[in-house]
């Protein structure tokens, strides 16, 4: 009972957080967060226009997304594929174990790294 009314909750959360992003353009309004990284030093970093993008993919302007944030698009896929080998993990530990590699983590790890220096150097 207890795990239903954590879920409950967690979707009650969620479906917040999308309707608010949903219908209201977190560029046009003042009350979401801006980067501090962004403030203090002038430069994106990996994850500035994440909300920007998720306010235009929850609108069905994917390529505006991509404009945004396109590491954070692509990454949609990646982190299913992380929720789905969460979820399986007892039932298909060699996936879990794959994909929780030091070698998968290290090459997602460089992949941010490569996409902070060169959104920042090409102006992205």
């Amino acid at each position: 009972m207890r795990k239903y009314i954590i879920l409950t909750i967690i979707l009650l959360i969620t479906a917040i957080f999308v309707a608010v992003y949903l219908f209201f353009d977190p560029s046009e309004n003042h009350y979401f967060p801006r980067c501090p990284f962004l403030v203090l030093t002038g430069l994106k970093c990996p994850g500035c226009g994440t909300q920007r993008a998720i306010h235009s993919i929850l609108n069905g302007e994917f390529l505006v997304a991509l404009r945004y944030n396109a590491m954070m698009v692509c990454s949609i896929p990646v982190l299913l594929v992380y929720g789905y080998g969460e979820l399986m993990r007892k039932r298909k530990p060699r996936f879990y174990t794959a994909i929780c590699s030091p070698a998968v983590i290290w090459a997602i790890f460089v992949l941010v790294i490569l996409w902070w220096i060169f959104r920042n150097v090409f102006n992205w």
